[in-house]
């Protein structure tokens, strides 16, 4: 239990004794710090509540090396407050996960919001009470506390998922998954580690070990399309010209689809001589971050030729970096184009397979049989570890609601309404389910890549739409039923217009670590309409007096 002072103690002692609060945020994370700040400026009583020993959500538990940001850091944090942006410096043009926890600190800080905020402590029900118009919450320590509103500020990939192997639990050295890296130093120097999984956890682990161990073998399933990060220092200059630019900056976020400051080229694919295709794509390559993908022609994700001539390009790109061709081959996905699915940014990802201590393990050819004490055993070999990380990824999306008991009205549980896939209102609110909402959560603004412009704008509507029930007297809203199949078809129809659309495990929620989801989910986990569109549908309800909602 992260409470080490006096006042620490007896703020949390005050906040444990009040049992009923207005609102009620579950998480204190870049979302739940922000909705809790947005709330407490508007007056209302509210508490935002944690499991960890610490604020900063994401940033706080993964401690894996190589973890940071793939989103511009000046464009990643706060945009709403001055004096943070005034006085809080970025070292990196993508920051380290140890400078990110540590912004979240400085934020909590800067806000005042750490005498609202309740850490160590787990949710593990909130039934809503229909004869009182309250939640009830029960914690895993005892504590009961009761609230009007309730908002769930849960992270979208907090919920780690870990393959099933056999004999998982038999291993005797250190073993987990990379969203539970011990936080205490861990040497890995002369160590024989193996890494499960090749996703954008996977590749930031692999690309930053391979140096440090003795020997590194990679499982891989499937290989994702991964692109340069391109990182680099940020100096006193630039963060003086980033300062001046912050106006324009949050304005081209605000604009563009994937909340970044670089824009999609609208010119015709096919327009374009392929030799001005291939002009673009190099010094795309070479540019930072998912310009790559965020700068690129809209064709791509839409046209499956545009797509396959992209794809073919990044492919010959892979080929140029890896010295021993079958082992190129193996890195270049044949199962989904360049950026279909989340494309990972690496340091380095590529050269690593060049050195002769990282091993390529293809598990669609020899297949993981068992793990055993030391080791794992393969169709074909025995390979012997020292540790294991599992770097296999998340129940995304609906995985951290399904870890809490939320029953709406008539007993309904959140869980069996969502068993098909989420089904909401703007991905905001579920009908039967009062008083509560999720913003960012499953087919909200949240699908935007970077996640934290979405996060201000869900939060803000949050708020404002709680503001509204205050000043008309409303004590009890829930989402019409008719408005969520209005959703459904929205998001089914954002989704259809793009290749996405063939990446089922990515769009539609299957999970092989999951037991009972290797089939697609009937709805999409989320709305990829891009968050200008997305925005237009908040500010449209909400200026039509939030028609759609029923209030009381």
């Amino acid at each position: 239990m992260n409470v080490h002072t006096p006042l620490e103690r007896d703020t949390r002692q005050k906040l444990l004794r009040k049992k009923h609060h207005e609102v009620v945020i579950i998480g204190a994370g870049m979302s739940g710090m922000y909705q809790l700040h947005l709330l407490l400026d508007a007056g209302f009583d509210a508490v935002a509540i944690d499991k960890n020993a610490d604020v900063g959500g994401t940033w706080f538990n993964n401690r894996y090396p190589g973890c940071r940001f793939d989103s511009e850091s000046y464009t990643y944090g706060y945009s709403f407050n001055e004096s943070i942006l005034n006085d809080w410096d970025w070292k990196e043009m993508f920051s380290a996960q140890p400078d990110n926890y540590e912004y979240t600190q400085f934020v909590a800080e800067r806000l005042e919001l750490r005498p609202h905020i309740l850490l160590d402590l787990k949710l593990l029900s909130a039934t809503f009470d229909e004869s009182k118009n309250i939640w009830i919450l029960k914690f895993d320590d005892g504590t009961i506390k009761t609230c009007q509103y309730l908002i769930t500020a849960l992270g979208a990939l907090s919920v780690p998922t870990y393959p099933r192997l056999d004999g998982r639990e038999s291993f005797q050295g250190p073993s987990f998954h990379t969203f539970d890296w011990p936080h205490d130093p861990l040497d890995l120097k002369g160590k024989k580690v193996g890494v499960i999984g090749t996703g954008a956890t996977g590749v930031q682990v692999i690309q930053t070990i391979a140096s440090e161990v003795d020997e590194l073998y990679v499982f891989q399933r499937r290989p994702n399309w991964c692109a340069p990060l391109n990182n680099r220092k940020v100096s006193a200059d630039d963060m003086e010209q980033i300062r001046a630019r912050y106006p324009e900056i949050f304005q081209r976020c605000l604009v563009s689809p994937g909340g970044f400051e670089h824009e999609p080229d609208r010119r015709g694919f096919f327009d374009l001589s392929r030799q001005e295709r291939l002009e673009l794509w190099d010094r795309l390559y070479d540019e930072p971050g998912f310009t790559i993908l965020t700068s690129n022609f809209v064709d791509i994700w839409i046209d499956e030729d545009a797509n396959a001539e992209l794809s073919e390009y990044i492919a010959d790109r892979i080929r140029g970096r890896v010295s021993d061709p079958d082992t190129a081959e193996a890195l270049i996905p044949t199962d989904h184009g360049f950026g279909v699915q989340r494309v990972p940014l690496e340091t380095q990802y590529y050269e690593a397979y060049n050195r002769d201590n990282v091993h390529l393990v293809q598990l669609l050819k020899e297949p993981i049989k068992r793990v055993s004490s030391d080791g794992i055993e393969t169709s074909e070999r025995k390979i012997d570890l020292d540790i294991i990380v599992y770097a296999t990824g998340f129940d995304a999306g609906i995985g951290p609601f399904n870890q809490i008991e939320i029953r709406g009205k008539n007993g309904l549980l959140l869980s069996d309404k969502w068993n098909e896939g989420p089904i909401t209102m703007m991905g905001m609110l579920t009908s039967g389910f009062p008083n509560l909402l999720h913003p960012v959560g499953p087919q909200s603004g949240g699908s935007a890549i970077n996640f934290p412009r979405a996060i201000e704008m869900c939060s803000e509507w949050a708020a404002e739409f709680l503001i509204y029930m205050r000043e008309h007297d409303f004590c009890e809203f829930d989402a019409q039923p008719e408005q969520e199949e209005f959703w459904y078809k929205e998001a089914s129809r954002a989704q259809q217009r793009l290749l996405i659309r063939k990446a089922m495990n990515y769009s539609r929620g299957i999970n092989h670590n999951i037991e009972g989801r290797d089939q697609p989910f009937e709805r999409p986990l989320g709305y990829v309409g891009g968050n200008p569109k997305y925005r237009k549908f908040l500010t449209d309800c909400a200026e039509d007096g939030y028609a759609g909602i029923d209030l009381k």
